[in-house]
């Protein structure tokens, strides 16, 4: 576990939800103020925010992993991963116990730690690093939509076609959205409409850290550009887009997606020491590549690539369509 230890430091208008979303107006707001009321919301202000890697047992006796510190208000709060399912959660820091020894094997053989371990380990490859598929066999596909900074509409299209999945299926469909603070900073009222089909049971979203200001030059070659800019603040990067996500009542999950996909060894070692597994894909459908089962289908939900939400779409409405996964299903259960 020695690898693991942390070194802490310290616009336009919101579109209508569509026919099939239409609730009564009272409801609507109803819905809306539980969700941001939920304990994923920060409810003042978020302070001393800062990496942690810390075996404990949460209010309910199940093993956990602090990963995160912070205050609202002068109120210590954590943020929590399950190293069995990979499920993220904030906690009030008092709610908490400390694991005794025992518990270090059980953590160290776990799904999450596996994954983290294997997904930033060497050697590097300068794209696409990480966990690319399922690395079990599953039946069905993880969609990921990649929210860059872009000034253009969002694909209100696609998400409402994922969104209708779940008439079929009964509940809410599974997907991971990696978010860049720059783009929520920019689209509040877009971002509220998505969080409109969570609490109207329609998505359930994994929040995928993709930095905050996504840095690219398109002359630039590979080994500069990116977060491998020079004068990037990686560490900065990484933890302020956690806090945007906590600010609006959204929880992070372990895994992070390196814009252009792009990282090196230091890179790669610095995500392993926040304990967040680097995310790739397999199927970037505006690259031309076809999705097989256990796949994670890559598209820009920012209205950036429009070419791979045009493959997608048909994807979605096909009479049998695709059987989407949460991601932490992709690792939950695999161990060393």
């Amino acid at each position: 576990m020695k690898s693991l230890k942390s070194a802490a430091w310290e616009n336009q208008g919101s579109p209508a939800l569509p026919i099939g979303f239409i609730l009564p107006a009272l409801l609507v707001v109803l819905v809306v103020t539980l969700f941001c009321a939920s304990p994923a919301s920060a409810a003042g202000k978020i302070t001393a925010y800062h990496p942690i890697f810390k075996p404990c047992r949460d209010a309910g006796g199940a093993l956990q992993i602090i990963i995160r510190q912070y205050q609202v208000d002068g109120v210590p709060h954590v943020l929590l991963v399950n190293p069995a399912t990979l499920e993220t959660s904030v906690a009030k820091a008092v709610s908490l116990t400390d694991a005794g020894s025992a518990e270090a094997k059980t953590i160290a053989n776990s799904p999450f730690v596996a994954a983290l371990e294997r997904n930033t380990a060497p050697p590097c490859k300068l794209q696409n690093h990480g966990a690319t598929r399922s690395s079990r066999p599953v039946d069905g596909l993880f969609l990921t939509v990649d929210m860059c900074p872009s000034k253009r509409p969002f694909e209100q299209e696609m998400f409402t076609a994922v969104a209708e999945l779940s008439r079929k299926g009964g509940g809410p469909v599974p997907l991971a959205v990696a978010m860049t603070g720059a783009w929520l900073e920019l689209h509040r009222d877009d971002l509220a409409w998505i969080k409109g089909a969570v609490a109207a049971g329609k998505l359930a979203i994994t929040w995928v850290n993709h930095s905050n200001s996504h840095p690219y030059e398109p002359k630039v070659p590979l080994t500069r550009n990116f977060l491998l800019s020079p004068g990037v603040d990686f560490e900065r990067e990484v933890l302020s887009t956690e806090l945007l996500l906590l600010e609006n009542g959204l929880v992070p999950s372990p895994f992070f997606r390196f814009p252009g996909l792009v990282a090196d060894g230091r890179l790669l070692t610095k995500l392993r020491e926040l304990s967040l597994i680097p995310i790739g894909s397999d199927a970037w459908l505006a690259k031309g590549e076809s999705p097989q089962n256990g796949s994670f289908i890559l598209v820009h939900g920012n209205g950036n690539e429009p070419q791979g939400i045009r493959k997608l779409l048909p994807l979605l409405r096909e009479e049998k369509p695709l059987r989407l996964l949460p991601l932490r299903e992709a690792f939950a259960g695999v161990k060393r």
